[in-house]
């Protein structure tokens, strides 16, 4: 499974880079909004860390608007994947762009339907919200393993994103139900490597060699 990052902090990028554990960052302009960045500066940032792709989301609502702005983010750096709205103007705008060779990530994906519609657009990737589907009482991790079944039987190359990951619960089900890729916040991160077992069994270790030590000077 691959990890991307859904953030546009930079310390926090530059941070899990360094474990290995970074394919790529899922950004919005509400996340960059909160950093105080400027979009197109700190997307340029990001794509000068990361090496794997990084979404960037248009703000347009029709789809000549959406098409227009995909095709500038796209030119401004290799490795940026427009990221676009599930709605029928997000369609026709993945189509076109995708006939351009601009990949793309249709967000907001709610249903079986809707990841099917994305991908026969030629979605690069689709990114069902996990977590905003349990706050209503659906289940996110079914529609993961459904998306993921649909996509095998008909033999689209396109990806599963799991996105809203909310927790370890989330990252460790949507792996079982076969998604491709889960974006996760930095703010959660701490939580996949640490247990409390961890830390203890490092503390016993680390007080039965201060006693060796002892008895051995």
């Amino acid at each position: 499974m691959k990890f991307f990052l859904d953030t546009a902090n930079l310390e926090e990028i530059k941070r899990i880079v360094k474990l290995g554990l970074v394919d790529g960052v899922t950004t919005n302009p509400s996340i960059i909004a909160k950093e105080g960045a400027d979009f197109k500066t700190r997307i340029q940032e990001i794509c000068s860390i990361v090496s794997g792709p990084v979404s960037a989301e248009v703000i347009g609502l029709t789809a000549e608007e959406m098409i227009q702005e995909g095709r500038e983010i796209a030119s401004w750096a290799e490795n940026i994947v427009v990221k676009i709205p599930m709605t029928e103007a997000g369609l026709e705008a993945t189509y076109q762009l995708t006939q351009e060779n601009i990949k793309t990530n249709v967000t907001l994906i709610f249903t079986e339907a809707q990841g099917l519609m994305a991908a026969k657009a030629g979605a690069t990737y689709i990114s069902p919200f996990i977590g905003r589907l349990d706050d209503i009482g659906a289940d996110g991790i079914s529609l993961v393993k459904n998306l993921k079944g649909v996509l095998q039987a008909y033999g689209f190359e396109t990806e599963i994103i799991a996105a809203s990951i909310r927790n370890l619960d989330h990252l460790v089900q949507s792996s079982l139900a076969g998604a491709h890729i889960a974006t996760i916040p930095g703010s959660i991160l701490p939580s996949l490597w640490n247990h409390p077992l961890t830390t203890s069994g490092i503390e016993t270790f680390m007080k039965d060699w201060g006693k060796l030590q002892g008895t051995v000077s």
